[in-house]
């Protein structure tokens, strides 16, 4: 039998990560051969890898990188099987390297298929599924280039990226503020222009649904019914339907006996609520057109126009909740 010194189980583990009689184990069956023990690792791993492919692995990091000149990101997660597992600092600092990494790839498959140190990244994995013992993948992989991007990772389970149209001289703050809307709010989309007019469809006749199942409960008990919608993005406010609401909110203030001189004074109000009532779809998972969190008298439309002429090019995330 090959004697294996200590040096050299520490430098393999060292490379690998894996355990200390674990790499033991392989410089003994690759009779002290580096290279082949490293091999015997990887072919662990990707025994083990078998065994747990259908395993959830729903744990894990997110993290968000942002190029020096702030204008590329990518925003990822690497997962795991277990919250364990998912807080041990050689897991993290894996996830960190995969990070700096990942910052140069376009998409999760180029990623996957780049070197790490000698190595695909998705052979890492493998390996680091056998020394770990849990499914470890690559989860959310998301990639932004803008004028100017900037980030925010919440709790290490959701990463957010924002882009922004230029690099304003407060551009690093809104566009933190703007990603920490993202991770905590839960836009889908940038604005409701965004939405496939079938899924708005869809969406209206289950919320009304829902609405009216809810409504008859409360009729039962005696309490105020809620209003039930027509509509539920401004998407569906075409120029027609916005013109005959308002003519039912005039001829509603004729019905109330308000003079007509003065119902100019009252009608923008009325159009803003009916708008308000009719685009709850907007307001959840349109990101310019929710509350801002900082301040909610303003929607984050406003908010972003009230730093001069910049707009939000697009925003992803990445989460583990």
């Amino acid at each position: 039998m090959v004697k294996i010194s200590a040096a050299e189980v520490s430098k393999l583990r060292k490379a690998t990560g894996a355990g200390m009689m674990d790499c033991k184990k392989a410089l003994v069956e690759a009779e002290g051969d580096f290279d082949k023990a490293i091999e015997v690792l990887r072919k662990k791993g990707q025994k083990v890898a078998a065994k747990r492919a259908d395993r959830e692995s729903s744990e894990g990091v997110a993290i968000a990188r942002v190029s020096e000149d702030a204008t590329k990101a990518i925003a990822m997660s690497l997962n795991c099987e277990t919250d364990f597992v998912a807080k041990n600092d050689d897991f993290v600092t894996l996830a960190e390297q995969l990070a700096d990494l990942a910052l140069d790839f376009e998409n999760k498959d180029a990623f996957l298929a780049a070197d790490f140190n000698g190595m695909t990244v998705a052979e890492k994995l493998t390996e680091q599924t056998g020394v770990i013992g849990e499914k470890i993948e690559i989860g959310g992989f998301e990639r932004l280039e803008a004028p100017f991007i900037g980030s925010y990772v919440h709790g290490k389970k959701i990463a957010a990226i924002v882009g922004l149209s230029a690099k304003i001289d407060k551009a690093a703050q809104l566009a933190k503020e703007l990603s920490m809307q993202v991770a905590s709010m839960g836009a889908t989309s940038l604005s409701y222009k965004g939405f496939d007019p079938a899924y708005v469809a869809a969406e209206t006749e289950a919320r009304i649904a829902a609405i009216e199942k809810d409504n008859e409960e409360l009729a039962r008990l005696g309490k105020t019914l809620k209003n039930v919608p027509k509509y539920i993005s401004m998407q569906q406010l075409t120029p027609e339907v916005l013109a005959q609401a308002e003519e039912e909110a005039k001829a509603q203030l004729k019905a109330e006996g308000k003079p007509e001189q003065i119902w100019d004074k009252i009608l923008p109000g009325k159009m803003e609520r009916f708008i308000s009532d009719n685009t709850t779809l907007d307001q959840e998972q349109c990101l310019l057109d929710q509350k801002f969190i900082m301040d909610e008298k303003k929607t984050v439309e406003e908010y972003v126009k009230s730093f001069g002429d910049i707009t939000v090019v697009d925003f992803k995330k990445v989460s583990l909740v």
